[in-house]
């Protein structure tokens, strides 16, 4: 398998097909479960938006959407094993991309209509967002790579309108050029933020863009699986770059998985009086809540606009 600058194997040939089937088929031979374990932490924050702000029916922004995955867990209150069997069984195989979607637009319908959120997606694969907007689970797309260029005014009005902002491991494919343009896509108003973030990849210099720009940062507990190590090379790598980094892959990255930090950050005046509570685990894998109780937290140097 090939491997990106990243270090990571190559999985572009699933994010530019017409239909999320390619994607779920090979994430699930792989474990993929990061979304299904952010799920309850941002049901969590959109909650505590709604209590600080008064905005019922807020609009989140999902970096990286691919296919709409987040948006269909959130709204239609699913996991991601009912994905996967929704894309990979049951006959999907023998349906054409109409009858895909004609079948996700009446899941929305009957299970998202109520959601009272609004998803908008960017991402740099125009396949992937055409499908998740004509299923109903994104409001809006913005097809845009922002570490290359300015987003184009109507990009930037859509990006302004988000409440929120949260992300699941495009961190490292997307840095501090797009999180930038992100918060300051309005011009008065910041959007709150969350992104899981896998260890290779430090989130230090971000985080120091965004206290340029108003915003307090702060580490949550807890380390979450991405998904398994699709090859010894690929593994093999990854235990490089983490040595490098002085992070300690003895019993998580060294066991042949991936695994996340989160971070939220927020305007400084609104982290003031946040109060952080840890999200229900109740939507968590079990084999992965356990690994998580399990996990002796090591320390880390931290720099001073993070909070821990």
């Amino acid at each position: 398998m090939r491997l990106d600058a990243t270090g990571k194997v190559s999985l572009d040939q699933i994010y530019t097909r017409p239909d999320p089937r390619p994607y779920f088929r090979t994430l699930r031979d792989l474990g993929y479960c990061i979304p299904q374990l952010a799920k309850p932490h941002f049901a969590e924050l959109v909650r505590e938006y709604r209590e600080a702000t008064g905005v019922r029916v807020p609009t989140i922004l999902d970096i990286g959407c691919s296919y709409g995955i987040n948006a269909a867990l959130l709204q239609c209150d699913l996991t991601i094993d009912d994905l996967y069997e929704h894309y990979c069984d049951h006959g999907a195989d023998e349906r054409d991309r109409d009858w895909l979607l004609s079948r996700d637009r009446d899941l929305m319908r009957s299970r998202g209509s109520n959601a009272g959120m609004r998803f908008v997606g960017l991402d740099s694969s125009g396949p992937a967002l055409s499908y998740a907007l004509s299923a109903g689970f994104l409001g809006g797309a913005v097809h845009a790579d922002l570490e290359t260029r300015e987003p184009t005014p109507g990009q930037r009005a859509e990006i302004a309108a988000a409440d929120l902002v949260i992300s699941t491991g495009c961190v490292g494919y997307v840095g501090e050029r797009t999180l930038s343009a992100v918060a300051g896509a309005h011009g008065r108003r910041k959007p709150w933020m969350a992104h899981f973030v896998l260890r290779m990849f430090p989130f230090d210099q971000i985080a120091a863009r965004l206290a340029e720009a108003g915003y307090e940062t702060e580490e949550l507990p807890g380390l979450y699986r991405q998904r398994r190590f699709a090859s010894p090379q690929e593994q093999s790598q990854v235990l490089d770059t983490l040595s490098r980094a002085g992070v300690d892959p003895r019993g998580l990255e060294a066991d042949g998985w991936f695994y996340a930090r989160l971070f939220v950050s927020r305007p400084r005046v609104a982290a003031a009086s946040a109060v952080v509570e840890p999200a229900s685990p109740a939507d968590n894998d079990p084999s992965t809540i356990e690994v998580e109780d399990e996990i002796e937290q090591q320390p880390s140097v931290v720099a001073p606009y993070l909070r821990q």
